[in-house]
């Protein structure tokens, strides 16, 4: 490579911490690197702790930092064939810190090979389109999900995991693709190169486990998996999430879930029929997969769902809070596990007790009759009109008609037991006289019955 302008792209700052690595021995070639290569990095806020530093930080500390590394990008270099400037966290810039930065950009030194590096934030777009106008070049790493770092590190070390145990690694890593290289290296360091490895042997060397994307929490409670809802709830409160440096507060869960049962909210609505209608439904915020999935809860849960839902979102706001002085992870816990519940029941559907607890009589009733005893005196169009959808649904589908025609049969095998009964009777009863003798027992008869 042999550019004056480089981008560094990625959102794992292990990974991008590798490939600038490799970047800058590229750069350096034989030459002293404490010579050439000098490095600044863009304050952010200020974190806990770090307000009293000496340091500047905020506007004058963005515009010390610009400077300093205009100035080493515009020096010649010394006893070098070039020099390298390294801008790191360049997402922490503002819109009116970029304006030196395009000038720059607009006419690069050829002696000097400037490297931007994004960091966890996002760069303003003119300085965005700066590097673009000035032709830079964009380097990243060559993947970022976990499972894809793993296969790529494991042919560079020499060694094999069956598929159990790829699986295991990928699964308790979750997000933190940055802690496979120091993982690969200490399975290479315990089992040497060459070695194939299996559950029990990569299992010592895991550690914590590793973040988890949001969506996982609310798939979790889709399915009903009480279980796996919260384990993921656990490994979102105490693992930092990618681009992250601490985990998820309790109110960002919440929020999370909230923003998630407000859109199935909006989909609880008759005229949204398939996918297509969910994600205009939803201004087209989201692609047709989240919302097929918002718009299958929705039908799971109907309207006495989600009112639910949000009963529980609202009791557990208040006890986070404050309200009720109960520890912030309990809250969490229970929320999701009632949420889950819900959900597990609302897709379970009703619980079947066999035909004999049944009533089929009222089931068989006609749609009319139905209608006279379920509707509301109350006008409201956003509740009245789903359940009368609702009802349209169930007393059109299959299981009318075959409560219909158990009806229909269980009348029949009660008019078939009276004969049958009858039947019997006549056996035993036999006229003499004016009195009916039963079992060699006899007794009188009115005159009517003669």
């Amino acid at each position: 490579m042999s550019a004056a302008v480089y981008q560094l792209t990625g959102t794992d700052p292990v990974l991008r911490g590798e490939v600038l690595e490799q970047l800058l021995t590229e750069l350096v070639g034989d030459d002293d690197r404490t010579l050439t290569v000098e490095e600044f990095t863009v304050p952010g806020r200020a974190a806990p702790g770090e307000a009293d530093s000496d340091a500047p930080t905020g506007a004058e500390g963005r515009e010390e930092v610009v400077a300093a590394a205009l100035n080493a990008a515009q020096s010649p270099p010394f006893m070098t064939r070039r020099r390298v400037v390294v801008l790191h966290e360049a997402g922490n810039l503002a819109a009116g810190d970029v304006a030196p930065l395009a000038v720059y950009l607009a006419r690069p030194m050829d002696t000097t090979a400037f490297v931007v590096v994004g960091g966890s934030g996002r760069m303003p777009k003119s300085l965005g389109d700066a590097l673009k106008a000035a032709k830079a070049v964009k380097v990243g790493p060559a993947a970022e999900k976990t499972g894809d770092v793993l296969v790529q590190h494991l042919a560079d070390a020499g060694i094999e995991l069956r598929p159990a145990a790829a699986n295991l690694v990928t699964t308790h890593l979750g997000e933190d693709a940055g802690r496979v290289p120091q993982l690969v290296e200490l399975l290479v360091s315990a089992a040497g190169p060459g070695a194939t490895l299996d559950v029990a042997d990569v299992e010592p060397y895991l550690g914590d486990a590793g973040s988890v994307p949001n969506y996982q929490l609310t798939n979790a409670i889709e399915a009903g998996d009480m279980a796996g809802a919260l384990d993921t709830l656990r490994r979102m409160l105490t693992a930092p999430g990618a681009g992250q440096s601490r985990p998820m507060h309790p109110l960002q869960v919440i929020g999370t879930l909230h923003s998630y049962y407000r859109r199935v909210a909006s989909l609880d609505d008759p005229r949204v029929r398939s996918p297509r209608d969910a994600v205009a439904a939803l201004d087209g915020r989201i692609k047709e997969y989240p919302a097929r999935k918002a718009l299958d809860q929705a039908r799971a849960l109907q309207t006495d769902g989600v009112r639910k839902a949000f009963d529980h979102l609202f009791a557990a706001d208040l006890d986070i809070k404050g309200a009720r002085a109960i520890p912030e992870d309990a809250v969490l816990e229970v929320l999701v596990a009632r949420l889950a519940a819900l959900s597990g029941r609302a897709r379970a559907g009703p619980t079947r007790r066999g035909f004999l607890c049944t009533t089929p009589f009222s089931a068989a009733l006609p749609r009319r009759f139905w209608a006279a005893r379920t509707r509301s005196t109350v006008s409201s169009a956003p509740v009245s009109t789903p359940s009368a959808a609702r009802l349209t649904r169930v007393l059109s589908s299959e299981r009318a008609t075959l409560l219909r025609m158990r009806r229909r049969s269980f009348w029949r095998f009660r008019l078939i037991w009276l004969l049958m009964f009858a039947m019997r009777v006549s056996k035993w009863v036999v006229r003499v006289g004016d009195g009916l003798r039963v079992a060699n027992d006899s007794f009188p008869t009115r005159s009517r019955c003669a």
